[in-house]
């Protein structure tokens, strides 16, 4: 390894302010810089970065300035606290951005703060897939949901992958817009379902108390 890449490896660029917490690193062999956004997190960038996630029945909607390449990716399971409708929440509460219609209004006012206008928005939106079983459909929940929140918020969807019954591997790169998908197979779907079903229980407790596609 080159002594240039090696320090390239090192460098990573501090995030905006509010995203220390997000995990972020140099990809050993290309060194991209990726952040991993995790189940009821948000994340929105200026820099050269990946946006890294994997769905079942959450959704993450990928949003970005066409113009300057400042954009986010969120990951939400449950569009609204139960018994909270969107209005309802609390911006400054840590949990607020668990749950779909806070997440997707901070995400897109944190985009809009960076500079640019909602003309310049570009929308895309995966995941929503019906993996887990005995329940509800939350997936198609989910979809509803971001569907008519973008709509009323006069935002136009321009792609998606959305729906089925398969988990969905995301990376999102705000800089050009691009996303590769890869919908993940039985083996590794096991491990998505109780990764949710274990989130499920954790939001219970807080409310109480394949293929390779390029867009």
């Amino acid at each position: 390894m080159s002594a240039e890449k090696a320090q390239l490896l090192l460098e990573v660029p501090p995030p905006l302010p509010g995203f220390t917490h997000v995990r972020r690193y140099r990809h050993p062999i290309s060194g991209a810089l990726v952040a991993k956004v995790l189940p009821g997190d948000f994340y929105v960038t200026r820099e050269d970065e990946i946006l890294d996630t994997v769905l079942g029945s959450c959704v993450s909607a990928c949003i970005r300035n066409s113009r300057t390449g400042v954009g986010g990716m969120n990951h939400f399971m449950l569009p609204f606290q139960r018994g909270a409708g969107r209005d309802s929440w609390d911006a400054t509460s840590g949990l607020a951005t668990r749950y779909g219609a806070a997440s997707m209004e901070q995400l897109i006012n944190r985009v809009l703060n960076t500079g640019g206008t909602r003309s310049e928005l570009e929308v895309k939106i995966f995941g929503g897939a019906q993996v887990l079983s005995g329940l509800s459909d939350i997936g198609a929940h989910n979809l509803h949901f971001v569907r008519e929140f973008l709509e009323e918020e006069g935002l136009k969807i321009i792609a998606q992958d959305v729906g089925d019954i398969y988990p969905r591997h995301v990376r999102y790169r705000p800089r050009t817009g691009k996303v590769l998908m890869r919908k993940l197979g039985p083996s590794q779907s096991a491990t998505i379902v109780t990764r949710e079903e274990r989130y499920l229980d954790d939001l219970a407790e807080y409310s109480v108390a394949g293929s390779i596609d390029l867009f």
